[in-house]
Formats: structure tokens, sequence, C-alpha cells
């Protein structure tokens, strides 16, 4: 397994998610973890090219635009270790609204305060 891309993983999903992640991979599923290990993780994400906080922002708006909202409350999650902020989440949101349509961003914008909301009584 890619050692960088498990790294960069942990360090925006946390350890717990991962450690999930993994106890759960299973014969189907085993080159797919090394797929997204390797090149999301270990290639998209660790590249220094742009900081935590803005492609936590850009993951955030590519899967509200192209419908991906089941990925959205772990990336909201996320944001605590990638330095993203409620504002940053709206705006990157208002994106949504203008380039890829209002019903987008709008359910984006129900999940993030779904899970902004969990995660404040988790705390």
């Amino acid at each position: 397994m890619d050692k960088a891309g498990t790294a960069i993983r942990r360090a925006v999903l946390g350890g717990a998610h991962v450690d999930k992640a993994a106890a759960n991979t299973t014969t189907l599923d085993a080159a797919f973890q090394t797929l997204i290990t390797t090149g999301a993780w270990g290639q998209v994400w660790s590249s220094p090219a742009i900081a935590a906080r803005e492609r936590s922002m850009l993951t955030l708006a590519l899967l509200a635009a192209t419908g991906n909202f089941e990925e959205i409350p772990m990336h909201i999650r996320a944001t605590r270790r990638t330095g993203a902020t409620e504002a940053d989440i709206a705006e990157a949101f208002q994106h949504v609204a203008i380039y890829a349509g209002v019903p987008r961003a709008n359910h984006a914008l129900k999940l993030a305060k779904q899970t902004l909301a969990e995660m404040c009584a988790d705390d």
C-alpha cells in the first residue's frame, strides 16, 4: 500500500475512518482501496501544488456539482483537519449553485448543515 497515500488519507480523514475502511476491505474492493490510496491520496491529495484547505474546498464543490452526495459528509468532517472553515464551505457551494445548479448546491448545504451539527454535538 502507498505509504504517502495512507499517511495523507489518515491526516485528512482521520485514523478511525481509515482503520474502519481497512478492516472492511474484502477481496471485492481490495484493488479499489489500493487505487484510491495511491491515486487520490498518494498523488492528488499529496501534491504540494495547493494547500489542503483549498483542496478540501475543491473536493466538496466537485462532489456537489457531480451529484456525489454520499461523500460530502465525510469531506465535511475532514474540514477540521484541512483548515477549511464553514465560510469556505459556503463559498464552495455558492460556486456550485452558479456553475452546476441551485438544487445540487442546496442539497450539499443541507448535508453540510447536518454534518456540522453532528460534529458540534460530538464535541
